[in-house]
């Protein structure tokens, strides 16, 4: 079976971008990690030599920018949280409602800029892919924030917010409209008592294919839904031959996402993890940098000296 079976096997194609994993002791992994090494001298060895770097970013790494989780205590939009309205369930009951939701999760993307660890990861990308050296970074963001800061190998395994699908034809399109229709402009505030806009369906985004104009979505994965299976065999490609892999602001409990650096670890892999804390995948890394992303990350990713830029 390939490193990433459970793709092929849609263990979790079911699973959405919340479920969160059953603790990771039971599930068997060939690998037992000693406790992770903390010396940036080692790994940056080990970085000098890698010649494909799989990088595995979450929402750790967007919140240094001050972008909204909606995760854990208090991340509620009104009354909600993401879980609440991001489902297809919600989406049919009440699409105005839902779309007000990520109309102000767009607009507050618009005003918020990569942060020290996008723009290492691009930089870095940029000076590797001059020396043959490769690096792809797959996310579980779905803010662009990796795209602005000039990341061009990139994997979005839950989609953008800055694209939408058609409910009709299902055309995916690019859309950076601010406001997205006429309809929501000045609506999606977040306060509590912020009565709902009731924007008729005929009147929220509609495609504009030829002869289409059906209702569209965000296309982003929404829980219960499955993920994109072109995504995960691309995602599956590139962790089955990096030499490198970082797991850089992710709480390694959400899968399917949560198995991707314990996998490519079980197999020998060199596997780094870059987080305000441990999580439960820690003790199964090489390395451990524990501290802000836009701190650590940065040094990590500088040129080493051994390094030759033509």
């Amino acid at each position: 079976m390939s490193l990433l079976g459970f793709t092929a096997r849609r263990l979790v194609s079911q699973a959405c971008p919340g479920l969160t994993a059953a603790p990771l002791k039971k599930h068997r992994f060939c690998l037992e990690m000693a406790r992770p090494s903390s010396s940036m001298a080692d790994f940056r060895e080990v970085f000098a030599k890698a010649k494909h770097i799989a990088i595995i970013t979450g929402a750790g790494v967007s919140a240094e920018s001050g972008v909204p989780t909606f995760r854990g205590a208090g991340g509620f939009w009104r009354k909600w949280q993401a879980q609440e309205l991001a489902t297809p369930e919600a989406f049919a009951r009440n699409p105005s409602r839902v779309w007000e939701f990520y109309h102000y999760r767009r607009e507050v993307m618009l005003s918020k800029h990569p942060n020290p660890a996008h723009i290492a990861i691009a930089e870095c990308e940029k000076r590797l892919s001059k020396q043959g050296r490769r690096v792809v970074v797959i996310t579980q963001n779905i803010d662009e924030l990796h795209r602005k800061a000039g990341t061009k190998h990139l994997l979005e395994i839950h989609g953008s917010l800055f694209k939408t699908r058609c409910t009709n034809c299902g055309n995916v399109a690019a859309n950076y409209k601010s406001p997205i229709c006429p309809a929501l402009a000045g609506k999606g505030a977040p306060d509590p008592e912020t009565k709902d806009a009731a924007i008729p369906v005929e009147e929220l985004p509609q495609c504009e294919e030829d002869g289409c104009n059906g209702l569209l979505r965000p296309h982003v994965v929404w829980f219960g839904e499955t993920l994109d299976p072109d995504i995960l065999t691309a995602v599956e490609k590139e962790l089955e031959i990096c030499d490198l892999c970082l797991v850089v602001g992710t709480s390694s409990v959400v899968y399917p996402a949560a198995m991707f650096a314990p996998q490519v670890s079980a197999r020998g892999v060199p596997v780094a993890e870059f987080n305000m804390e441990a999580t439960p995948a820690t003790n199964r890394f090489r390395f451990h940098f524990q501290g802000p992303c836009g701190t650590t990350l940065p040094p990590a990713l500088a040129r080493h000296e051994t390094e030759i830029i033509s």
